[in-house]
């Protein structure tokens, strides 16, 4: 059972970041892993995180939907926690994966209002509305996780209805997100920088990723490290950066981020670091076409550019038609840029194109986190 446990918190990892681009719903973790009705069990469960994140994926109808954490310290060393649960935490922490804080107060709501993501929570936030009036005024934007049949479920806390529905960024979270910060802290997981020895070290951080760099929280208008509390220095324009999404069957499998310093290879499996692998979801056909590496997209002065670097080719569908006789050729070596609302099409069914123009609605449900957590750990509530 312990390696099963294990193998289902790798699962999870792979869907807590701070990356602004890529996280679809912000919570508090030291709340979530407590919602004891969800399954019965222990006092605190770190596996809860994973049933909301499938509730999530489910509503989107979306796969491998990524949440952003906010973690009181005290979650570090919490009791309530197993010992390779709180490993796990220290973990995500060390990388930056969640947002660790000593006071985490507002800023659930502050992360939200600043990207424009709805919050997962039952908590109230009555003291808050002023501050943040869209709680009360925009439903869908706050939800509250409960037991359902087979799982959690949500109900929003205005409004009625219970898909998480997203806002806008914040005219303040477009500003702050258009500049790259630095923590004076040596170490910083969440914004580099520093000094010392480890300074190197986390500038080579901050330039690999620069699209992962969450929000700085504000504090009397002041940009600042929500982890340390201390002032960040402005690191320069943050590079652009264009979200692609791959759709297989009509399921949105897979978001990544494209910037101008790091192509990106999508494929079968492909071999280069950051390549984005759709092996796992093709059926054996799809397989026999698409090649390891099959395509490869770069993003230049703004332009979404894509190269085929296949054996069979592959296809762009201009403004998403579906008719055969719109399909343009892609052949191997062959470059395209790609306009507003163009998809790339690998293999019929499989397709690659900016996540904002490449709507959902499969027949089927997205693949759980949860699928390797052993019964005896998760007690669903009876229908």
């Amino acid at each position: 059972m312990r390696f099963e446990i294990s193998k289902v918190l790798d699962a999870i990892e792979g869907r807590v970041c701070t990356d602004p681009s890529l996280a679809r719903a912000v919570l508090d973790l030291a709340e979530v892993i407590r919602y004891q009705d969800l399954d019965g069990g222990r006092p605190a469960n770190l596996l809860r995180l994973g049933m909301v994140i499938d509730a999530l994926a489910r509503d989107l109808e979306e796969d491998s939907v990524p949440v952003y954490a906010i973690v009181h310290r005290a979650l570090l060393s919490d009791a309530d926690l197993t010992s390779n649960e709180r490993m796990v935490v220290r973990r995500w922490a060390d990388d930056g994966l969640v947002e660790v804080l000593d006071h985490p107060g507002d800023r659930m709501l502050e992360v939200a209002d600043l990207l424009g993501l709805p919050v997962l929570s039952r908590a109230r936030f009555d003291g808050l509305r002023g501050r943040f009036p869209w709680t009360v005024e925009q439903p869908g934007r706050v939800l509250a996780p409960v037991p359902g049949a087979g799982g959690p479920v949500f109900i929003a806390h205005v409004g009625g209805g219970n898909v998480p529905v997203a806002g806008t960024r914040s005219a303040t979270g477009e500003k702050l997100l258009a500049r790259q910060w630095r923590c004076p802290e040596p170490g910083c997981a969440l914004f580099g920088g520093g000094g010392g020895g480890g300074a190197f070290a986390d500038l080579a951080r901050v330039e690999r990723a620069p699209a992962g760099q969450p929000p700085p929280a504000l504090r009397g208008g002041v940009p600042t490290c929500p982890r340390h509390g201390a002032r960040l220095g402005d690191a320069g324009p943050r590079p652009r950066t264009e979200v692609l999404a791959v759709r297989i069957g009509g399921l949105i499998r897979r978001r990544f981020v494209l910037t101008e310093e790091q192509p990106v290879l999508v494929g079968r499996a492909p071999e280069e670091r950051g390549g984005i692998v759709l092996g796992q979801w093709l059926n054996d056909e799809a397989r026999r076409w698409i090649s390891r590496g099959h395509v490869r997209f770069e993003l230049r002065v703004g332009e979404v550019i894509v190269t085929d670097v296949s054996t069979n080719g592959s296809g762009v569908r201009p403004g998403g038609s579906m008719a055969e006789a719109d399909r343009i050729a892609l052949k191997p070596q062959q470059s395209r840029v790609l306009s507003a609302g163009d998809m790339v099409e690998l293999y019929p069914g499989v397709q690659v194109g900016r996540a904002g123009e490449l709507p959902s609605g499969a027949p089927f449900t997205p693949t759980s986190v949860m699928a390797e957590a052993p019964t005896m750990a998760m007690r669903l509530p009876r229908p």
